[in-house]
């Protein structure tokens, strides 16, 4: 007996809640399809206001077919956009900003809807191994604005933007690049190092790219049949002085200090002893380890 007091009354409150979410939802559908513009404006703002943000969004994208021309129509168009913005609908957010900006480019509303706008494009953007043309994209944008508004408070965020997104680039070509070396083709890895310097001088990889160029070309002369070993030992050569005569302090250079012996040694240039050759051999070995050990020890 008591346990079909408590499923009526369960099935009671169950009903209940059914009956009012289906008034509270015939009274926003219509809302929806009102054309009492007070009504639905003030709605909006309600809804806006309580985070209700998908509500809102909705409301005013009726409310712009019915304010348009009129006082309301940008500060409609401009929360329709910040609906979306705040309901994390980026996409969709950036198309209403875009518009907005092309419909009222004076708006008190502008330099708002322009920096949310940049905004989406930032997040709409993806990590640098998925595909790059949302970075392209947010790029050039950021750049434009950023050049029409010098002293925008926006600003520096925007140059951080910038800067984050340009990184991102930088490891997409510089990642490209050393999959030809992970793969062994060294011939190949050369040229997409080099490329990279070629498009992007200041790409953050530098150091990297310049001592994978040197040992690209050093591993594509060993590798190589022996009447080509000369002239390919010969590019090492080059490569190594164009590395050690911009970064002769870098942590790649007793590396790099080792293979050019070997190289001028494969030259028949070596005036040193095989002796001292094979000691700075093993000297850079254990240097090798320490350096691993300590990055080993730093990742920790």
């Amino acid at each position: 007996m008591d346990n079909s007091k408590t499923i009526s009354k369960l099935l009671a409150v169950a009903l209940a809640i059914a009956t009012l979410t289906q008034a509270c939802k015939s009274e926003y559908d219509a809302l929806l399809n009102s054309t009492d513009v007070d009504q639905k404006y003030s709605a909006a703002f309600d809804y806006f206001n309580q985070g209700k943000y998908n509500k809102a969004a909705r409301l005013f994208e009726s409310l712009s077919v019915q304010t348009t021309g009129t006082e309301r129509d940008d500060t409609v168009q401009f929360y329709w956009g910040m609906s979306n913005y705040r309901y994390k609908d980026y996409y969709t957010a950036e198309t209403n900003f875009a518009k907005f900006l092309t419909n009222f480019p004076r708006s008190p509303f502008a330099d708002e809807a322009a920096f949310l706008r940049i905004d989406c494009l930032y997040r709409s953007t993806m990590r640098s191994e998925l595909d790059q043309k949302p970075t392209y994209t947010a790029i050039s944008v950021i750049t434009q604005y950023l050049i029409e508004n010098p002293y925008s408070t926006h600003g520096p965020t925007c140059r951080r933007m910038v800067k984050e997104l340009e990184d991102r680039l930088d490891k997409k070509a510089y990642d490209n690049a050393k999959l030809y070396y992970k793969m062994e083709d060294y011939r190949a890895s050369r040229v997409a190092f080099r490329n990279i310097l070629k498009d992007d001088a200041d790409n953050i990889y530098r150091e990297d790219i310049l001592y994978y160029i040197a040992m690209s070309s050093y591993k594509f002369a060993q590798l190589s049949v022996e009447s080509k070993q000369k002239e390919r030992y010969l590019t090492f050569v080059d490569d190594y002085y164009n590395f050690i005569g911009e970064l002769p302090e870098s942590s790649y250079r007793k590396e790099l200090d080792v293979l050019y012996k070997r190289s001028q040694k494969a030259l028949g240039r070596y005036s040193g002893a095989d002796e001292d050759l094979e000691a700075k051999e093993k000297d850079f070995e254990k240097e090798r380890k320490k350096l691993l050990k300590q990055s080993d020890s730093d990742g920790k």
